[in-house]
């Protein structure tokens, strides 16, 4: 098999790979404790989960859509 037919490269599956691990930091940085119909809990309007995680999150998914369209560079241009 030829590497020239391949889309992706070693490179684009690491960034695709790191873009995926800090989107799944933000899901767990959003994550917590909720309400009950008991007790009211001031900590799920807390700065970490309605302003830092989904920041985390967008820039795990630009990443991972800069993984996607990053093209491999191709062996000649590498000899250059």
């Amino acid at each position: 098999m030829d590497k020239k037919n391949l889309a992706f490269d070693k490179v684009n599956f690491i960034l695709l790979a790191v873009g995926m691990l800090i989107v799944v930091l933000g899901f767990i940085l959003m994550s917590g404790a909720g309400s009950t119909e008991e007790a009211f809990n001031p900590e799920i309007f807390s700065v970490r989960r309605i302003k830092v995680a989904p920041v985390v999150c967008f820039v795990g998914f630009v990443s991972i859509v800069y993984a996607i369209m990053r093209k491999p560079k191709d062996e000649a241009e590498q000899e250059k």
